[in-house]
C-alpha cells in the first residue's frame, strides 16, 4: 500500500512539474510573438516615417525595433541585421558615414554566422557595405565585397535573377570610377 501511495505522489508531482513547463513555455512563447509583432511595428512605423521624410523620428523609431530585436531574438540574430541595416540606411540620409560602416559590418557578421557564409542575406549585407565603400572612393575595398556578392547570388538566385543585376549595375559603376581615377 505505501508503495502504491508513493508511486501516486510521484505521479502527481511530475505530473504538476509537466504542466508547470508547460505553461511556462507557452508563456514564454506568447511573449516572444508578442516581442516579434512589436518588432514587426516598429518597422513598419519607421518606414512610414521614412516615406513621410520624417528622418530623426524614424531613425529614433529603427533604434527602438534594434532595442526589441537584441533583447528579443539575441544580438546575433537575422532579424537585428534586418535592424542594423535600416538604421545604417537611414544614416546615408544624413551622410553620417563614420555611424554607417560599423552597422554594416557588424550586419554582415551576424548574416554570415547565423545563415551561412553563401546566403543571399549575406550578398546583400556585401553589397552594403560595398556601396558604402563606393561613395566614400574607397573603390579598392568595394570591388572584391560586390565579387564576393555576386558569386554568391549568381549561385544562389541564378544569373537571371534582378540582385544579380544590381550587383553587375554596382560593379560597372565602380569600374567606370577605377577607370576615370587613373
Amino acid at each position: 500500500m505505501k508503495t502504491l501511495l508513493k508511486t501516486t505522489k510521484f505521479l502527481h508531482s511530475f505530473r504538476a512539474k509537466v504542466v508547470i513547463i508547460i505553461v511556462l513555455v507557452l508563456s514564454f512563447s506568447a511573449s516572444v510573438y508578442a516581442q516579434e509583432v512589436l518588432w514587426e511595428r516598429l518597422n513598419g512605423k519607421a518606414k512610414t516615417l521614412f516615406k513621410q521624410k520624417q528622418y530623426p523620428d524614424a531613425l529614433n523609431v529603427a533604434k527602438e525595433a534594434l532595442k526589441v530585436a537584441e533583447d528579443t531574438f539575441g544580438p546575433d540574430h537575422p532579424n537585428v541585421a534586418i535592424s542594423l541595416n535600416y538604421i545604417a540606411e537611414l544614416y546615408v540620409m544624413k551622410g553620417t558615414y563614420a555611424e554607417i560602416e560599423p552597422l554594416y559590418k557588424r550586419a554582415l557578421k551576424i548574416n554570415e554566422k547565423a545563415l551561412g557564409p553563401d546566403n543571399p542575406d549575406v550578398a546583400i549585407s556585401l553589397n552594403n557595405l560595398a556601396e558604402l565603400f563606393y561613395n566614400q572612393g574607397r573603390y579598392t575595398e568595394a570591388e572584391p565585397l560586390y565579387k564576393r556578392a555576386l558569386k554568391i547570388l549568381e549561385e544562389t538566385l541564378g544569373p537571371d535573377h534582378p540582385e544579380v543585376a544590381i550587383t553587375l549595375e554596382n560593379m560597372k559603376a565602380l569600374y567606370k570610377k577605377i577607370d576615370k581615377s587613373k
